[in-house]
């Protein structure tokens, strides 16, 4: 039996993030200048056949768990195709997406059919006027019905991401978290992380977790619970009585997780990332056109992922913006 992958520190990797796309139809203040990136050429970007032999080879290494994103996935063509054929890969056993919502109820139905299990959803406010401030783009989001379309399309658990931001969008906290009690999804709010050239976000728009904790006291008291019954992560879960969903914070910055990491991440062109905001990046694009396995070179990769990101000391491994690895 074919060893499964594991790193230097003995951490069991069993799942990848894969972007499909650099390219966004938003341009987040934390995430990607307004003005974009320079994309990445077509012939560069892996094809759907090339992501899912990728996906292939390392099921065959213990791969369990996949995540779809971007950039903004759904602006890929035709993406319920590849969600299929990865659904087709003997071992998969769990299929998410990562979405900024926009798309999102015109595809829904087509990707659960198609072998999607659930999906994340970004939304950083529930005001159309600050959803354009913050995006800086005007395009007609309405996250909770976003979220309700893809409820109603069986894509669930729901969770609904958060990057809370002092003086821009952290009045809208307790907002979100009302959105558990009447509705089974679950609502995590995520410590923002300054990264390359998103300068006109800094660490004074850190809100810590334990502040954000703090302030849902207005909306009840929280317990402590066991997340989602699918997927896995670094939040740490809450819930209000009575509540039909949960609260939860992922803490970047304030309490790293990185101990029990379990994934790597693929870029749009196919690099292997073994920390989101590690320097190592390993070409399996190459080897992949070559017709060669990529077994020694991810385990190669492997020995080399660090034991933890090193954002608190602003190394972000060279990235100009978050949209370049996916999150």
């Amino acid at each position: 039996m074919t060893p499964i992958l594991r790193d230097g520190f003995g951490r069991h990797i069993d799942y990848l993030r894969i972007s499909v796309t650099d390219r966004c139809n938003f341009r987040c203040r934390y995430c990607m200048p307004a003005e974009g990136l320079d994309w990445l050429p077509k012939a560069e970007i892996l094809s759907y056949e090339e992501i899912a032999e990728v996906v292939r080879q390392l099921a065959q290494l213990g791969l369990r768990k996949v995540r779809i994103s971007g950039g903004e996935p759904t602006l890929r063509p035709e993406l319920h195709k590849l969600v299929g054929m990865i659904r087709d890969v003997r071992g998969i056993e769990d299929i998410s997406l990562s979405t900024n919502g926009v798309r999102l109820a015109a595809v829904a139905r087509l990707l659960k059919e198609s072998g999607l299990d659930r999906i994340n959803m970004s939304a950083d406010s529930l005001r159309p006027d600050r959803i354009h401030a913050i995006s800086r783009r005007r395009l007609p989001f309405d996250p909770v019905a976003a979220a309700t379309a893809a409820e109603d399309a069986g894509l669930g658990p729901i969770k609904i991401n958060m990057v809370v931001m002092r003086g821009i969008n952290d009045d809208e906290i307790a907002d979100f978290a009302r959105l558990t009690v009447d509705r089974p999804w679950h609502v995590r709010f995520i410590e923002l992380m300054p990264v390359g050239e998103m300068r006109d976000v800094t660490w004074d728009h850190v809100v810590p977790s334990d502040e954000i904790i703090a302030r849902l006291a207005e909306v009840g008291r929280l317990s402590a619970v066991s997340g989602p019954e699918r997927g896995n992560g670094p939040a740490r879960y809450f819930a209000f009585s009575g509540a039909r969903g949960t609260v939860g914070v992922i803490t970047p910055m304030t309490h790293t997780y990185c101990e029990t990491c379990n994934r790597v991440r693929l870029t749009a062109d196919g690099k292997l990332r073994t920390c989101l905001f590690g320097d190592q990046e390993t070409d399996l694009r190459t080897l992949l056109r070559a017709g060669m396995s990529l077994e020694p070179a991810v385990r190669a990769a492997l020995v080399t992922k660090p034991a933890a990101h090193q954002l608190l000391q602003m190394n972000v491994g060279g990235l100009r913006a978050l949209s370049q690895v996916g999150g």
